[in-house]
């Protein structure tokens, strides 16, 4: 991969189209569009305070491993090995909320398209061919996967134009600007405004995830240590900016606030379009949601193959011996692409018994994977004058942003784990902070049974199994 190639997996695995859309129900019940839009705006700046500090220790150390191989090199094998098993669960719960998202979407479309009304065992069946078809693509070999995450970029930046466009122009009454700006809208249950504004920015949290794809294809990619750090970074700064265009534009639209919020299609976005643009138009804008959503689950299947792979290099995994082999024919690991695609499966299983089941999902991506995000930068910030940094640097800024970055990624992860809905009962419960203590639980048990002794972080030049860089994928 080049440059742009490096930049278009983590824009697509971020992927407005798809976590804009996935949570706007969401969003609407948990302050409304002045909760939607600020805290857009400052969890995407927050975000790319966050991206830039990332960028600064990718650039030092550019491998598939990405930030658990950061955290070894930087704090020592226990914090890589707890590193590695949190950026896993994170990168397994977001193949599980995009994909299931997709499914919805295409349940909402089937409904319009052929009258078959959606209901979870069939939403399930959805998402189990979506996991498939991503198997298949990725066993096939990055060169596709690059052409697909290329497509991707342009027809998710063609895409908001498109929706917004036609959102815009169509003749139908849209909502003020004081409206989409100022309206507070609380359904959660929960009486305290400060408590809802925070648990409704896990829309955002949960969009402004999985950018450190750019590390974990570094080692595929040319002149890693500077078009690595540039791909998290524009990726962050161009989502902000295309998601709050998307943002306003679906909430401009907005006509009847409860009729959106109770969608018989089951997925509020679909209403909005039905309602402007009638049944034609809504299954057109639907079609652009389903594709991005397919192509952002397909990045995202990459980006956790090559980590299954190099954390099972490493000697991490269960069973590391099968899922570090790379297919002779397509350079791929194709072990790691099954078990990408096999885990989320049995991660969003519940959903078909308990309608919270997809918030969880959602908010174990998040508190999956923000926390590893911070782990490297609070290592590199404690090494002090001893961290070496790469070609890419930010030189002075890098302390206090640094610092701005740690104290951020601690505060949402407490967030996401709070309770979203009000009574709380097994249905409403958030067990995203119960998965992340059984996944730290989890880690420290393996690390005291097999870990401390097994563990031996590597990068592909040093691979036993591999005879040059060139074979790595």
């Amino acid at each position: 991969m080049g440059t742009f190639g490096n930049f278009a997996i983590s824009f697509s695995v971020i992927c407005i189209l798809a976590g804009g859309m996935s949570l706007f129900g969401y969003g609407l019940g948990h302050g409304g569009p002045a909760v939607m839009l600020g805290s857009w705006i400052v969890i995407g700046f927050m975000t790319l305070l966050v991206g830039l500090s990332l960028a600064d220790v990718v650039s030092a150390y550019p491998t598939s491993g990405g930030p658990y191989f950061m955290a070894d090199k930087l704090g020592g094998p226990r914090w890589g090995w707890m590193t590695g098993w949190l950026n896993l669960l994170g990168l397994l719960g977001a193949i599980a909320g995009i994909d299931y998202g997709a499914a919805t979407f295409i349940g909402a479309f089937a409904q319009l398209q052929w009258n078959i009304a959606p209901t979870r065992a069939t939403t399930m069946a959805v998402f189990t061919v979506i996991l498939l078809l991503h198997g298949l693509l990725n066993v096939c070999g990055v060169r596709l996967v690059t052409v697909l995450n290329s497509i991707s970029v342009w027809w998710q930046l063609a895409g908001v134009a498109v929706i917004v466009g036609a959102l815009a122009l169509a003749p139908a009454q849209h909502q003020s600007a004081a409206f989409v700006f100022t309206h507070f809208h609380n359904d959660s249950g929960f009486t305290s405004p400060l408590y809802v504004c925070l648990i409704g920015a896990l829309l955002a949290g949960y969009t402004f995830c999985g950018y450190d794809a750019s590390c974990h294809i570094a080692e595929e990619t040319t002149q890693a240590q500077t078009s690595a750090p540039r791909g998290i970074v524009h990726a962050i700064t161009l989502s902000w900016i295309a998601g709050f265009i998307l943002l306003a534009g679906m909430l401009f639209a907005l006509q009847d606030y409860t009729a959106t919020q109770n969608s018989p299609t089951g997925v509020p976005p679909a209403q909005i379009f039905l309602d402007v643009l009638g049944t034609a138009g809504a299954k057109a804008l639907l079609l652009i949601v389903i594709v991005a959503m397919l192509l952002c689950g397909n990045a995202e299947t990459a980006a956790a193959s090559r980590m299954i792979y190099a954390f099972s290099r490493s000697r991490a995994l269960p069973r590391w011996q099968l899922f570090r082999n790379v297919s002779h024919r397509t350079k791929t690991p194709v072990p790691a692409v099954w078990l990408a695609v096999i885990l989320p499966f049995l991660l969003a299983l519940p959903a078909l018994w308990s309608p919270a089941a997809y918030g969880a999902v959602t908010a174990i991506n998040a508190v999956g994977m923000i926390p590893t995000y911070g782990i490297p930068v609070y290592l590199a910030l404690r090494k002090g004058n001893h961290y070496i940094p790469g070609p890419w640097t930010l030189g002075r800024w890098r302390r206090p942003i640094g610092v701005i970055a740690v104290a951020y990624v601690t505060v949402i992860t407490v967030i996401f784990c709070l309770p979203q809905t009000a009574p709380l009962t097994p249905d409403t419960f958030n067990y995203a902070g119960l998965t992340l203590a059984l996944a730290l639980l989890l880690a420290w048990l393996t690390w005291t049974t097999r870990g401390r002794r097994d563990y031996q972080p590597t990068t592909a030049a040093a691979a036993p199994d591999q005879a040059s860089m060139d074979e790595v994928i």
